[in-house]
């Protein structure tokens, strides 16, 4: 498999920005936790926001592309409000909020 650990880190990333939106400049906020092979033909890619107890699994395989279903999952809900979020940029806030109200 041509595809390494960090290409699909990186390119899940890229995935996430784009899928939400977000503008080159708010990438920082963004972390690979982790990018894992499973399975003979795609990676498994966690990724964050640094201090967040969220995360998103993306899917990435072999051929570069990601799955548009990933998994979000975080010990949060919407119901529990958003004080943690007041500290970081509007968009990935607004990122999070979106998230954590659609699980």
């Amino acid at each position: 498999m041509a595809l390494t650990s960090t290409n699909a880190g990186q390119i899940a990333l890229e995935f996430l920005l784009a899928d939400w939106n977000i503008p080159e400049d708010y990438r920082d906020w963004f972390t690979i936790f982790n990018s894992r092979l499973t399975g003979e033909f795609w990676y498994i890619v966690e990724l964050g926001v640094e201090g967040f107890p969220d995360k998103w699994f993306i899917q990435v395989y072999d051929t570069g592309s990601c799955d548009p279903n990933y998994t979000f999952i975080s010990p949060i809900s919407g119901s529990e409000g958003y004080l943690d979020l007041k500290d970081i940029p509007d968009i990935i806030a607004d990122v999070l909020v979106a998230e954590r109200n659609s699980r």
